[in-house]
Order: structure tokens, then sequence, then C-alpha cells
């Protein structure tokens, strides 16, 4: 292969996939390198169309494994038809000060196989509530800045929903939405009635329920309805880097992908102020080499962006690439899922749906929009829906068997509720990862140190949605209700955020509004690394536009020898 690039993409999940794809499409020869293995879309997909009774174990794994993995097996949507796409915990150890739940997939497309889906735009509320409100600084950009790029990337990937004139969620360029089913429409019109600025509305989603040119042009077509998503989808229904950006790349002629090759550091340029190039580390030979471009994206997910940016030391910058301040690899932050709550809800019996539905509805945030009105700061997302128990309950001293049996199961049981929140965190300068002084991992790399945990206000906000919840429920006419507070460490929700922060001063930041290192302007971060503050949305989505918006920055900087 040779050495020489354009422009080097670390990573090949949802941000690097998207880095690589705009990139190529200005002319860029591009490296794109993925620490795991090649998956292709399609032909890597062994469980794609398995039914139950094809599993050994019916979709569960061993007890044996589940004591060998007792981490990543707590992974949402982790079972034997998803294995190969996650990470085995022994393979990938790291250090936790404080009880941390790093969950990864390591393969190319990264966790684009394995993510939710859920594409909420950022208000311009979140944008300059962490200002406003004083826990946190201001962002570069706001609201106007990345709403063209949210356009361009949810044109191209697929998202459905309604337009909702809700302003603390905008609207985007939206494919149909899902239905609700009967009780959700009970759910969203008993809202409107009793809780006035609150709106339940249809997910916005990143599947193709009703695809375009664009779409049939990148090879996809229409989602099924299956929800057997993160097994990988043959269809191409919902949008991964597998399944689109990385062959539109391919098609250029202009994209190279190298699986198998773990990223040890950033190599800095003392005459020339910039970076240089990459040094890899061969997955399983463990031969070292050198890839040299004038531009390089970090997009390795951010725990793994600010670990090699920790690992990038030289003589201007021996604490890591940027790190004049002592701010790389703090201000780590994540969402709060902590929190869920539910109920029975009679009536509804001569109504039922079909078809597995892979969207949920969203109660968009409203708590601290235009004032505070709560004792704690940042706002929370809630994830809801209703469905029916799959059976009636058979009674013990009816035969297991038979047909009368399989009549019973076959009838369907109540309907059912379920709400859980996803909550806004504080980055603070005690959250943060930084490299063990004495333990490395295969490939001689000093392994992360995770050191984030929960404050007052996580607190507070947990309790908050739990009240609101109750209410909401009781209210919508459920009975049977239930709650909890999960209590579960940090990492588990699958949105860690922050430590290569963006900011106005590069003082108290490490990126400029195009996500440029303000201390080495070849390098940009476009991943979760780069945020300044978590929100309360589903953040990929954030993540694909503004590495859109910086690739073209770059490559129009690249064109004019700017960089």
């Amino acid at each position: 292969m040779e050495n020489q690039f354009d422009a080097i993409v670390i990573g090949s999940g949802i941000s690097g996939g998207w880095a690589a794809k705009e990139l190529c499409e200005q002319g860029l020869k591009t490296l794109v390198l993925e620490r795991g293995r090649d998956v292709r879309h399609i032909k890597d997909y062994p469980t794609m169309t398995m039914n139950p009774w094809d599993f050994e174990h019916r979709g569960r794994m061993t007890k044996a494994f589940y004591q060998e993995n007792p981490l990543i097996t707590k992974a949402a949507g982790y079972g034997e038809d998803t294995a190969h796409f996650f990470i085995k915990d022994a393979d990938h150890p790291y250090v936790q000060e404080k009880p941390f739940d790093w969950i990864r997939g390591y393969q190319v497309g990264g966790k684009s196989l394995i993510w939710g889906r859920a594409c909420q735009r950022w208000s311009d509320y979140e944008f300059k509530a962490p200002k406003k409100y004083g826990y946190g600084i201001e962002w570069p950009i706001g609201y106007n800045d990345v709403a063209p790029w949210y356009s361009h990337v949810e044109k191209f990937i697929g998202v459905c929903g309604n337009e909702d004139g809700i302003e603390a969620m905008p609207d985007g360029e939206f494919l149909p939405p899902f239905e609700m089913n009967c009780v959700e429409e009970h759910m969203q019109s008993t809202l409107k009635e009793h809780f006035p600025g609150r709106h339940l509305v249809q997910g916005r989603w990143a599947h193709l329920s009703e695809p375009e040119q664009v779409h049939l042009d990148q090879g996809r077509g229409k989602c099924q309805c299956r929800n057997l998503c993160m097994r990988g989808c043959p269809f191409g229904g919902y949008f991964s880097s597998n399944s689109s950006t990385l062959p539109w790349a391919e098609k250029t002629g202009n994209l190279t992908i190298r699986p198998f090759s773990v990223v040890h550091s950033i190599l800095y340029d003392e005459a020339s102020g910039k970076a240089s190039g990459v040094k890899v580390i061969d997955t399983n030979t463990k031969e070292e080499m050198v890839y040299n471009a004038r531009i390089i994206f970090v997009n390795a997910s951010a725990l793994n962006s600010n670990l090699i940016l920790l690992n990038s030391k030289s003589e201007r910058f021996p604490n890591g690439l940027g790190n004049d301040h002592d701010l790389l690899g703090r201000y780590v932050s994540f969402h709060n899922y902590r929190a869920g709550s539910g109920g029975a809800i009679k009536g509804f019996e001569d109504h039922y749906y079909y078809g597995s539905r892979p969207s949920e509805c969203i109660i968009a945030n409203y708590r601290n929009l235009k004032e505070r009105d709560t004792d704690f700061v940042g706002g929370y997302t809630i994830f809801t829906g209703a469905y029916r128990n799959r059976a009636e309950e058979v009674p013990e001293d009816v035969p297991q068997l038979g047909a009368d049996f399989k009549h019973r199961l076959s009838k369907p049981g109540d309907w059912r509720i379920y709400m859980y929140m996803q909550g806004e965190t504080i980055p603070k300068p005690s959250n943060r990862v930084y490299l063990s002084g004495d333990k490395t991992d295969d490939w001689g790399i000093p392994l992360l140190v995770t050191d984030v945990g929960y404050d007052e206000n996580d607190e507070k906000m947990v309790a908050d949605f739990l009240e609101e919840s109750q209410k909401m429920l009781e209210q919508m006419g459920c009975t049977d209700l239930y709650s909890y507070d999960s209590k579960q460490a940090p990492g588990l929700d699958i949105h860690e955020m922050g430590g290569v922060r963006m900011g106005k001063d590069p003082k108290t930041s490490l990126l400029n509004e195009f996500n440029q290192m303000h201390q080495c302007k070849n390098v940009f971060v476009t991943d979760g690394a780069c945020m300044t503050s978590t929100g309360n949305q589903s953040p990929s989505i954030l993540y694909m536009a503004l590495t859109a918006r910086a690739a073209n920055y770059a490559a129009e900087q690249f064109k004019n020898n700017v960089l």
C-alpha cells in the first residue's frame, strides 16, 4: 500500500464514514483506518435472516459467556444474534477509577451497525443553554450554523418523521413516519389536553420508510419492519456506514480502507507545526507502520479519540496533541438513562398492530427551555410507546401443549405503556479520562483510565422525571404503575462525549468552530469527543452533520493550499 494520502480518517463508524464520503467526493485520496476486521454490507451479516429456533441458545449466551463478559453483555440489543458486532471484555481492557461501562464494537462500520438510530435535531436552546445557565462554556456555533448540514445528512441517510413544529426539537428533511398505534394516539391527545407544552410525537429515525432515488442509488431498500436491525440489515433499511457512506465513497475511486489497524498516535512535525501522519500497529502481526497525509480526521469514537490524542506526544506537546492547558481528556460527559416508568392501560382490546416497528415515540424536552423552571439545569428527552403483551396469562393447571394452549398463547394480553429518560449531564473537569502509567494493551499502548461519575444535578433530574412521568401515566389512565432508578454506571448509554471539546477560546477548548484543533490546524475531531455539552437529544446525527461540515471546510482549505 502507498503510504502517502491526502487525508486519513481514523475510524469507520458513523462519523468516520461521513468524513470518508465527503473527502472522497471532494477528490481527496483518503485512507480510512479501522482497528477491527472488515465487514461488508450483506456479505458479512451472518444472522440477518435467521429464525429464533436457528440459534443454539434461542438468542441468549451461555452462562459461561456471561461470566466471562459481564460488561459487554449489558449492552442494549446484545445477544446471540448480534454478539459478532461487539468486542469481548478480555480482548480490550481498560481501568475504571469509577465504574464506567464502555461499550464497543470494533469492525468496519463500528457501532453504526448496532446504534439506536434516533435522529432528533438539537434546538438552539441546547447550544445556548450551557452559557446562559452557567454550567458550561459557550459553543462556537449555533443551530443556524449546523441546520443546512443536518439537511444534507438527513436527505442522504433517510430519516422518517413528522413535521411537528416543536421548538425544542426542530423539524428536518423527513421521509413519511411510521404510524402510531391506538394507545400512542391516546397518549398524544392526553398530553395535548392536560399538559400544555408537552408534545408526544413519532420519533425521527434513520429508516427508509419510503426510499427516495438517492437511497436507491446507494443500493438500499425499504425498511421491512422486522426490527432485527442490529444483526445488519440485508435491505439497507436503516443507515449504517457499511450500507451507505463507505460504499458511496468507494465508488469515487478515492477510498482506501485498511482494517486491522490500531492507531498508536498522530505524529507531529515540529518544523511545520502540523501533523505529518499516523503511526499504526497491525492488529494481528504487531508490525508498526506510518501513513502520511495533509489532513487527519479523528473519528475513533469519543474515548478512543481521547486516548489517541493523549498518546500523541511530542517535544511540542508532551501531554498529548494540542494539550497546552491540561484540557484534553477532561469534561467527559454522557446521557443519563437511569430512570423509567410504565403501567397497564385498560381498553383498546379490539385493536392490535402488525409488524415490528423499529422506531419509538418521543416526548420532546419541556424543561429549562426559554427560562430555567426547575432546581436542576439541562433537560431530558423521553422515549415512550405502547404495546400489547404477546399472550394472556395461561393458568398453571392448563396443559402446556395442544391446540387450546396454542390459541391462548396467540391471544393478545393487556396494553402497556413505557417511558424512559435521556437526560443531559453537566461537563466537569473532574469527569475525565487519562492514560495509565503502568498498564498497556496487547499493542503496547497505555490503557485508558475512566474517572467519570454522576452528580447532584443528575439526581435531581432523575427525581423530576420519575415524578412527572407518573403524573402523565396516571392522567393517561394507567394502572399497575411502576418506576425505577437503575443506578446504572455511566457508559451504558453509549453516548460518551467530550474530552476534546469545541469552543471559541483556545485557553478553554481544543477545537474551533470547524472542529479543527486550535494548536494543530490539520487535525479535525468530529466524533463525540468534540462535544462542548451533551444536550438532551440523541447525538449521532449531530456528529454526522458536524463531520460533513468540517470535511467540506477541510477540503476547501486543502485545495487552497492552506492545509
